[in-house]
Formats: C-alpha cells, structure tokens, sequence
C-alpha cells in the first residue's frame, strides 16, 4: 500500500494544496489545465469459457488465468473541457513518455501558446 510518511504530511499537504488551487481556477481555453496520468495492465487469457450469465445471476469467471504479457495506458485529459486522450503502449520508457507529451504538445495543443500540466 502506497503511504505518505508522517514526516513528510506537511510537505504532501503543501504540495497537494498548490495543485488543488490550479483545478480550482476559472476555465480560460487559451491556456488549458490538462492532467495526465499512466498505468501498467497485465493481460490476462481466460483458461476457461465463462460460464453464461441466466436470469437472476451474472455471468461467472473461473479465478484461473494465463498471463499474455504487459501494456502501459497513457491517459490526458482536460477536465473542464471535457476532452481526452487515451494511448495503450507495449510498454512504459522514457521514450515513450516523451514521444506522448510530444503528441500533446505538437498536435493535441499545437495552437496553444501555454498549457499547464
């Protein structure tokens, strides 16, 4: 489980009190507020066929499955616009993280003088 050491609670606050206050600021479309975030997915293959769902009960998965490798999901997204961009990658290298801010600075935001992050 991912924790914040109680030495470090002021700072996190502090930290978390200066992003909250940009998510707070008024809509302004020429210098969009857009967030980003990334995930790793392991791919899994059912090793068993489902057993189809009848009336009253849903459809059942057995617990078992055989791994079929990794992606990584790139999301962006500008909340108060209501726009998103979803990317799925093999995997996560620097490379890849700069080749998709790339794309949102380039083509997603290319006519945008600022963007905040």
């Amino acid at each position: 489980m991912w924790c914040i050491p109680p030495e470090k609670n002021a700072e996190f606050v502090c930290a978390m009190e200066n992003v909250l206050e940009v998510y707070k600021r008024p809509y302004d479309p020429k210098r969009p507020v857009v967030c980003m975030d990334e995930k790793p997915k392991q791919l899994v293959r059912e090793t068993r066929t489902p057993i189809a769902c009848r009336r009253g009960q849903p459809q059942r998965f057995d617990f078992e499955y055989e791994r079929n490798g990794t992606a990584n999901v790139f999301m962006f997204v500008e909340p108060l616009k209501g726009w998103r961009r979803v990317e799925v990658t093999e995997r996560r290298t620097r490379l890849d993280w700069a080749q998709q801010v790339r794309r949102l600075i380039d083509v997603d935001y290319r006519r945008h003088r600022r963007s905040r992050w």
